[in-house]
């Protein structure tokens, strides 16, 4: 997979902006690819965001559906996936504003 498509973007929810300030090892949540695995995620954010990654842990989120009747069903919540990376405690700061480009 092209590790320039496996970061889609941050996810901003209370529990995540908690995990990313609590302690010296941050842990950011980020949006990624449906195909993207942990090894992916790892590499893209050492490439393209220079930070040394320790640990990357995947949630993958099934869509939710409604029927509407005559057979026709409406999508409430689209499937995602998302990944928790932490980062180790001497590894810089995460700006995602910030897209390096390959080495």
């Amino acid at each position: 997979m092209d590790l320039s498509h496996v970061i889609l973007g941050p996810v901003v929810t209370e529990k995540s902006e908690r995990l990313k300030a609590a302690g010296p090892r941050h842990t950011h949540t980020l949006l990624v690819h449906q195909d993207a695995n942990k090894i992916d995620v790892k590499n893209a954010m050492q490439r393209y965001y220079d930070v040394s990654v320790e640990s990357v842990r995947m949630i993958k989120t099934k869509a939710k559906t409604r029927k509407l009747g005559d057979g026709r069903v409406m999508e409430k919540r689209h499937a995602a996936k998302k990944a928790l990376v932490t980062l180790s405690a001497k590894s810089k700061t995460l700006d995602l504003s910030t897209f390096g480009s390959a080495a």
